[in-house]
């Protein structure tokens, strides 16, 4: 397969003023041979206008409006009418660097299917970037360029949702954007986990990726730090959780209470351990909170991590390498 075609999937709400510069950043692709499925989320801005005068001088965009509601249902709407033997996503307020796509073909054409393609990303914004997102586009970029992405994907989601490319075939295997769990770019990272898509390494930028205020990922409740929790428990006690072994929950924060709640309703017996002397031998739940060393008492535990402490995740670190813990193995950090 030489040049093979790009679907490039774009949900659209209310972005007029951004999609201009997204849409240039595809024209201007050294790679040719793309298709772009548009779909309009129901905006009331002039979004769709715009797409259309696009449409009218380029015939490889094609506009669509969406089926449902939400960023999913337009996903569905898009990729249902692509046609691509690789499929990506974009978001229509970002822009692509010049060879972003003929850098993922290559990747892909090179190290074949089954296989995952990522870039690594830079944040922009008209008001300058927080220090939490310039961390974490640090971290995502170190993961990026070694291509170790899933050893710590139970920290957050470890591959950009407009960054990515992928085999068709692969996608379908992975079941696409039919799952309605949301926040839904976390959710495909998992499924490409749980399907063993290898991460191809990545050094160079290949994505620059907006911040502002009224984003989606920072307002909407999808988005919401229970909604990350459910999905990384979901797939720890689908994916990595022996069940012959005993789990153990470090931490009472809010995380580890919401973990803690959910395995309770889920009947699932854990160790719940902390280091707060004055959570020490109180009860959470009905659930009693032990000392942090009750653990080298226990025969080959699992530990689910909640403590967000960067200073205490190390000496925590340092406490399992005494032992001979191993990372996504033994000791999960869920923060």
């Amino acid at each position: 397969m030489q040049n093979p075609k790009v679907s490039i999937l774009i949900p659209f709400k209310d972005t007029a003023h951004f999609l201009p510069e997204c849409l240039d950043s595809i024209l201007a692709q050294t790679y040719p041979n793309w298709e772009v499925l548009a779909v309009n989320d129901h905006s009331t801005d002039t979004s769709l206008e715009l797409l259309n005068s696009y449409v009218q001088k380029e015939n490889r965009i094609k506009v669509l409006n969406n089926s449902g509601n939400g960023i999913i249902p337009a996903l569905r709407t898009a990729y249902v009418e692509s046609s691509g033997e690789l499929v990506t996503r974009m978001d229509s307020d970002d822009i692509m660097k010049p060879h972003r796509l003929e850098v993922m073909v290559q990747s892909l054409l090179k190290s074949g299917k089954g296989h995952a393609a990522v870039g690594q990303v830079k944040y922009f914004s008209d008001r300058g970037i927080s220090n939490g997102y310039e961390r974490y586009e640090s971290w995502l970029n170190q993961l990026t360029a070694t291509g170790s992405n899933y050893s710590e994907i139970y920290k957050e989601c470890v591959i950009p949702s407009p960054c990515w490319m992928v085999y068709t075939d692969d996608f379908e295997k992975c079941d696409a954007f039919r799952p309605d769990r949301y926040p839904e770019d976390y959710d495909l990272t998992f499924r490409f986990y749980e399907n063993d898509l290898k991460i191809i390494p990545c050094k160079e930028i290949l994505h620059l990726w907006r911040d502002y205020d009224t984003r989606t990922s920072r307002n909407h409740e999808h988005y919401a730090q229970n909604y990350f929790l459910d999905i990384k428990l979901h797939y720890f006690l689908k994916l990595d959780h022996n069940a012959e072994r005993p789990l153990v929950v470090w931490g009472a924060g809010f995380k580890g209470k919401s973990i803690a709640k959910t395995l309770l309703k889920q009947k699932i017996d854990f160790i719940w351990l902390c280091d707060n002397p004055k959570k020490i031998g109180k009860k959470i739940y009905g659930k009693e909170l032990v000392h942090f060393k009750f653990l080298e008492r226990l025969n080959t535990p699992q530990s689910i991590v909640t403590v967000a402490n960067e200073t205490a995740q190390k000496e925590i670190k340092g406490y399992f390498s005494k032992f001979g813990h191993l990372p996504m193995k033994d000791y999960f950090f869920f923060c």
